[in-house]
């Protein structure tokens, strides 16, 4: 049967063959989370899906009309397993050639459906992003901030403010997979101004949005070995206590008073934040005591600590010290750290001890 399709599809042009292979994705998988309690997908289903949706070459229209035709399939289909099986068969990563394809593929659809609001794919992504792996989970993200806050700044600001409140697990995964992308270790490497905007909005707007991941988390069940952490609070607070001097050591043109004109930006946007992640840890023990794991699970890592020690250690040696404004750029980062971490030892997310 599944030989007689493929002759089929053969027979068909690009895009009518890939619609047909969603079709087909639909009402099978549908068929087994109706009757299957382990419902999954099989070998030759996931061969049609490289072959006619990843592999064939496509017009730039005929993309484009795919991507709508995709966004449609995941909001008419009414069953959230199904969708997330669908998803699943279409992007998780097999290690193979198809790969690239399903990476590019990804971020036009994500892409797209941030700018249509199509919320049930963006649920799908968020729980891709749980389960892969960091380095594919940050190209993803690469793709969205470019599209975002470098091909369109400030064009999308209500759609993208708008989605912490439609798609909250969507934004916890995103704040997470972009502080380990963006780490502050090279210039090139520090949050675009507009991204750090949306992020210090959503926070403050929900603060417990950090911790969506947390609470939709079965209290027995453990994060795939290599996936991003259950929170974006390390990357944080790294953001946070690295940005003084990481400002400081990118800092090309001063100002009259010492300051560059980005750190003008950004330096209050990160105070903001800062205060925001402060206050995101004060509501931890509540949510671990609710879990059961208030004493159990520690949501930063002592290693995290060393790299982030590690890190502003190699910062100094970039600086020179002695200037007077490099003094004050470095007492603020020392008092960031001992705030965060005086905080997050009482909040139970750092179990060490003093």
């Amino acid at each position: 049967m599944m030989s007689d399709m493929r002759q089929s599809l053969l027979r068909r042009d690009a895009l009518s063959a890939a619609k047909e292979v969603l079709y087909h994705l639909d009402i099978y998988l549908s068929g087994q989370v109706q009757n299957n309690p382990s419902p999954s997908v099989d070998t030759p289903t996931l061969e049609l899906v490289e072959e006619f949706i990843l592999h064939r070459r496509m017009s730039e229209l005929q993309e484009l009309q795919l991507l709508e035709i995709m966004c449609s399939c995941f909001q008419e289909q009414s069953r959230d397993a199904v969708r997330q099986l669908i998803f699943s068969a279409l992007f998780t990563l097999q290690g193979n050639q198809a790969d690239e394809s399903r990476m590019a593929l990804l971020g036009k659809l994500v892409s797209m459906a941030i700018a249509v609001g199509r919320v049930p794919i963006l649920e799908c992504a968020a729980t891709w992003l749980q389960r892969s792996h960091p380095g594919y989970c940050r190209r993803l993200v690469r793709v969205l901030v470019d599209d975002y806050c470098s091909l369109l700044p400030g064009s999308m600001v209500p759609t993208l403010n708008n989605l912490s409140c439609s798609c909250p697990p969507f934004c916890c995964q995103f704040i997470t997979a972009v502080t380990t992308l963006y780490d502050l270790s090279t210039e090139e490497l520090t949050p675009p101004v507009q991204l750090l905007q949306m992020v210090v909005s959503w926070i403050q707007d929900q603060p417990r949005l950090v911790l969506i991941t947390l609470l939709n988390t079965p209290p027995s069940s453990s994060q795939p070995i290599g996936s991003l952490d259950l929170t974006p609070l390390a990357g944080l607070v790294r953001w946070c206590v690295k940005a003084p001097l990481a400002y400081r050591r990118d800092g090309k043109q001063d100002l009259a008073n010492g300051t560059t004109e980005t750190e003008l930006e950004a330096g209050p946007l990160f105070s903001e934040l800062h205060l925001s992640v402060l206050q995101v840890l004060l509501l931890l023990p509540g949510v671990l005591r609710e879990k059961g794991l208030l004493g159990r699970l520690a949501l930063l890592q002592p290693d995290q600590l060393t790299s982030l020690i590690s890190d502003l250690s190699g910062l100094l040696e970039e600086l020179n010290p002695l200037h007077s404004d490099t003094q004050a750029h470095i007492q603020l980062t020392l008092d960031r750290l001992a705030q965060a971490l005086q905080v997050s030892m009482a909040a139970g997310a750092l179990l060490c001890s003093r």
